[in-house]
């Protein structure tokens, strides 16, 4: 076989995982996500050290020194299996679009959007499972659901005013008292076998997010006694219930949408970078998606939504309900006008609408067309982008997922704005851990990238034109 042709074919691999998840529609008994995994890492191995042979001596192109200054904006820098964002398409989770999931993933009964427990086979296998393989994850991630009680104690001991995510932060760190990872490699572990109980662990971790996400929202905002998970129900089922929306239906459904489209947006953001770094450490899942979720806190990362429904309420208040599209495009003026930016609008990486915003959008035109706020999103999505682009404020004048989002969970009843960050930090955790999971089953060493002082810089340039 030519070197060409066995070029090719590695490099088709990956783009032949979804279809080759047909398979398991026809074996007499579909395998686990573990065991289907377990199929899939030796191949993987190989196909690394291909790509490494043929390309490990390339360049990506230059660095700038900006970049170094600028947060590494654009630098190549890691390997992320799960999605890839395209500048002008938007995100590919697995080489598929979210129309593409959308269509592709397992829904639950009587739904239509996809379930976010697919989509989590998904980023680990690069394969769209089977419905008997979904019903199966959502079963093993509610009989894995409870967590400890000294957890439990933790979070009642917070008081209602600390935020909701930090006491998530605090939860999720504390979850490594029964890490399996921690166990196996203090009695001293392969480094072959690392993926088996990181895997377990992020497994453990997904599973036990519902019922602390449900325990802070009711400490902090009352609700209750927390109720019990139902283990022949989804996953969003079980998280709409904890939090005392499960008789909403078009509210579960929201959340299965949510999730699926905030899990996984590249391994560059804060808080995906942040876990792939901690865990390199070998720092177990939990110990390195609570520092993830301590970097989704911060108000450039995951507050953006509710900077838009701040400003969004701020506008109806000064205009009305039904301002005329010239009253609109005068307060985003005059937002402009005052230093400040439009939230929800641009994006670091993409160039167009992003993909995420329009799945919102469609879910908004089917279940609350006519909600005066979902209007006014509406009115806004036709006057600022023109507004960006004359003012010459932004490469992109597009809006982003956080546009939109925090009007679909107000909609609902859900507007307690502190804790939509929670519900992003749920949503990541799929993205986060089965890169985890990758990074062991690949031997990924820890992360020690070269830094320089401006000091070095400029003796480093100094003589040079």
């Amino acid at each position: 076989m030519s070197s060409a042709l066995r070029s090719a074919i590695q490099q088709s691999r990956r783009s032949a995982f979804a279809r080759s998840a047909r398979f398991a529609s026809t074996s007499a008994k579909a395998p686990t996500l573990k065991e289907r995994l377990a199929d899939l890492i030796p191949a993987e191995i190989e196909n690394v050290k291909a790509t490494r042979a043929a390309h490990g001596k390339k360049s990506f192109g230059p660095v700038l020194v900006d970049q170094l200054y600028g947060g590494m904006r654009g630098l190549p820098a890691l390997i992320w299996d799960g999605s890839v964002l395209d500048a002008e398409e938007g995100i590919r989770f697995r080489g598929m679009t979210i129309p593409d999931i959308q269509k592709a993933l397992p829904k639950a009964p009587g739904g239509s959007e996809p379930l976010p427990e697919g989509l989590f086979w998904l980023l680990v296998t690069g394969e769209v499972p089977t419905q008997e393989q979904v019903n199966a994850l959502s079963r093993d991630w509610a009989a894995r659901s409870s967590i400890p009680s000294f957890v439990e104690e933790i979070l009642d001991r917070c008081p209602p005013t600390l935020h909701p995510m930090s006491q998530f932060s605090l939860a999720v760190t504390a979850l490594n008292h029964d890490s399996a990872f921690a166990k196996a490699y203090a009695e001293g572990i392969s480094k072959k076998d690392y993926w088996q109980p990181t895997f377990e662990d992020a497994m453990d971790l997904i599973a036990k997010l519902p019922a602390i996400a449900g325990r802070i929202f009711r400490n902090v905002y009352g609700g209750g006694k927390l109720p019990a998970i139902e283990a022949d129900k989804d996953y969003s089922y079980n998280l709409a219930k904890l939090l005392g929306y499960a008789d909403r239906p078009e509210f579960v459904e929201l959340l299965r949408l949510y999730i699926t489209i905030h899990s996984d947006h590249e391994g560059g953001n804060v808080s995906a970078h942040t876990g792939k770094l901690v865990g390199s450490a070998l720092s177990d899942p939990f110990l390195a998606f609570g520092a993830s979720l301590n970097g989704l806190a911060g108000p450039l990362h995951g507050l953006a939504n509710q900077e838009v429904l701040v400003w969004l309420r701020k506008m109806q208040s000064k205009l009305g309900e039904n301002p005329t599209d010239e009253a609109v495009r005068e307060y985003v003026w005059s937002t402009l006008k005052a230093g400040q930016v439009v939230p929800g609008y641009g994006h670091a990486v993409l160039r167009k609408t992003d993909p995420r915003y329009m799945a919102q959008r469609e879910f908004a035109l089917k279940h609350l067309p006519e909600d005066p706020m979902f209007k006014l999103v509406s009115q806004v999505y036709n006057i600022v982008p023109n507004v960006l682009l004359e003012a010459g404020k932004a490469k992109n004048p597009w809006p982003n997922v956080d546009a939109h989002s925090g009007v679909l969970l107000t909609h609902y009843g859900l507007d307690q704005m502190n804790f939509y960050t929670v519900l992003f930090g749920v949503s990541r955790a799929f993205g986060v851990v089965s890169q985890l999971i990758w990074d062991r089953a690949l031997g990924a060493p820890i992360e020690r990238p070269k830094s320089y002082s401006t000091a070095a810089i400029n003796k480093m340039f100094q003589d040079k034109q």
